[in-house]
């Protein structure tokens, strides 16, 4: 099904780009009097777009670099949406965790000198504990006062962002002598070494999520989650503290997005400003539900995801094509995987809805 949801955001991306292409559309003017050049421009705006797009994913080694350091936070962060979906709860809030995360990390990276390596743990851990915390603060929310969680944790992000800007425009994190919004740059010492051109916060993502694999197959915890997730009122019959599963999945999510924060900041050179998550937690929503909730499933979503954001960027270099159809690409392969199933909810609420008809009426009526 995903496969067939990738084919057609193809389809229907290839006639974007087709209907976006000047040659194309003034090809159209003179259709029906050779209408040749009308599949030749169209063919060839298709192929320099995807040709483009391929290359500029996994064409090269510096390509390649691109894509996987475009995708490892996706991956980190979408695993912590996706476990919170298998305990049952639909965390809005990776975006809050990873600006909190890159908060203490930031802080941590940039007003210390410490030695390297040290250095680089210290500043990792800040990131995975400003996150995990902030996430646990929307599952203590929900486990003892019913907060649902969307609610909560959009609120938290919310909080998240003004309290990062009202940080950068304070003397301990603004740059000295500038008045941007954003701190120095983090230290050599706190980011991540290089192997082969890519920083080593990559490989993180890929332990993360065998180790998402284990707590959730085979861990006890895992398993509370799980059953938490199918049924709370069974999972609370049976003994399990679902309260503390709430808080320990959302806590866990925080971590996960956090380190993907750690990545962003870390792994670069790049200061701490209002858009240093981009919009990470809010793909890892798409990412997490493209990879049904599972950690290989996110990976591979998230390389995907990588992929198109990578090629992007050559799609307008190259083949002056706008990089938002990537975008456009993700949304329809989203928009392709879900379909089925609402089609799928609509013909099952239309056949209760015609059965509540006839039971009213009588079947005589």
């Amino acid at each position: 099904m995903t496969i067939a949801a990738i084919f057609l955001a193809l389809v229907v991306g290839a006639l974007l780009i087709i209907f976006s292409t000047p040659e194309v559309i003034e090809s159209l003017k003179y259709f029906f009097t050779y209408p040749w050049d009308f599949f030749k421009f169209a063919g060839q705006a298709v192929w320099d777009g995807y040709s483009a797009l391929v290359r500029g994913s996994v064409g090269s080694w510096s390509a390649i670099e691109t894509t996987l350091e475009r995708a490892a936070p996706l991956i980190c962060a979408g695993l912590g949406v996706s476990l919170a979906f298998r305990a049952g709860m639909f965390n809005i809030g990776a975006q809050g965790q990873m600006l909190l995360g890159a908060i203490l990390a930031g802080y941590i990276g940039f007003h210390y000198d410490l030695p390297p390596g040290l250095h680089l743990l210290l500043a990792l851990a800040g990131a995975l504990i400003a996150g995990g915390l902030w996430g646990a603060i929307a599952g203590a929310l929900k486990a003892y006062t019913g907060a649902h969680e969307v609610i909560s944790t959009i609120m938290l992000n919310y909080v998240a962002r003004f309290l990062l800007l009202w940080l950068l425009a304070k003397d301990a994190f603004q740059r000295p002598g500038s008045d941007n919004l954003l701190s120095p740059p983090v230290n050599d010492s706190a980011t991540f070494p290089e192997i082969a051109g890519v920083h080593t916060g990559v490989l993180l993502a890929f332990v993360a999520a065998a180790g998402v694999w284990w707590l959730l197959d085979r861990s006890t915890l895992g398993f509370e989650l799980r059953a938490v997730g199918a049924n709370p009122d069974a999972a609370r019959t049976a003994g399990m503290n679902v309260k503390k599963v709430y808080i320990l999945a959302m806590a866990v999510a925080g971590v996960l997005a956090g380190l993907a924060a750690a990545m962003q900041i870390l792994g670069h050179h790049d200061p701490l400003n209002e858009s240093i998550a981009g919009t990470v937690g809010f793909d890892a929503i798409t990412v997490a539900l493209l990879g049904r909730a599972t950690p290989l499933g996110t990976v591979l979503a998230g390389l995907l995801f990588g992929a198109l954001s990578a090629g992007g960027l050559a799609m307008q270099g190259s083949a002056g094509i706008p990089p938002e159809i990537a975008q456009v690409l993700q949304a329809l392969i989203v928009l392709f995987v879900a379909a089925p199933a609402l089609v799928r909810g609509v013909l099952r609420m239309r056949a209760a809805a015609d059965s509540g008809a006839v039971m009213a009426k009588g079947w005589g009526g």
